[in-house]
């Protein structure tokens, strides 16, 4: 039987993953941890490694918690997001970016998608879709908590993601919308 570590942001359990992954895992190890608080663009200290940033202080407050743990199962890729001490009772998007968080928002650059579509920006379904890109979509609780997970029938290969990306509506699917989720409103930087 495998023994397995809790995991806690701000006091609450978040998940229960082996010990091995209960520290961040080195990129190529398979598996991929960040736990982190959020901060402003202008309170980060890069230096130190801020991997966690809120772009909207209203969504998400600064000090606000997050936890993403990614492992490679079988032929898929299971992920898991926790956060706490977001907006209660409120829903939000949520995907795997391609690049790693920065001051910007723009700077995690647009969804990862295992086959790329060829019209950037994807809002077609045959590629923006929960198969094909990691989504997290989430609805908080009474006291901004949420855990959601999601598998892909795909693991990362050369090109992998860089982050998840927190905005501030649930994912359209509808043709020339799929995939769109309104602003982005924080960042967590995962070296999937």
């Amino acid at each position: 039987m495998k023994r397995l570590v809790p995991l806690v942001i701000g006091g609450l359990v978040a998940a229960a993953v082996p010990p091995a992954a209960a520290a961040d895992a080195p990129r190529g190890s398979g598996v991929a941890v960040t736990v982190a608080r959020f901060a402003t663009p202008d309170t980060a200290t890069p230096d130190i490694g801020t991997t966690a940033y809120t772009y909207d202080a209203a969504l998400i407050a600064p000090g606000a918690a997050v936890m993403v743990v990614a492992t490679p199962v079988r032929r898929s890729t299971k992920t898991l997001l926790s956060v706490y001490g977001l907006v209660p009772n409120r829903t939000y998007g949520a995907h795997a970016h391609q690049r790693p968080c920065g001051a910007a928002p723009t700077d995690a650059g647009a969804h990862h998608q295992h086959v790329v579509d060829p019209d950037q920006p994807s809002v077609d379904p045959a590629y923006a879709n929960p198969e094909n890109e990691i989504w997290l979509d989430f609805t908080t609780d009474d006291r901004g908590r949420a855990v959601v997970g999601a598998v892909v029938p795909w693991r990362f290969a050369d090109r992998r993601a860089g982050s998840v990306v927190i905005h501030a509506q649930r994912t359209a699917t509808e043709p020339g919308k799929a995939g769109t989720a309104g602003p982005r409103v924080g960042c967590a930087t995962v070296a999937f």
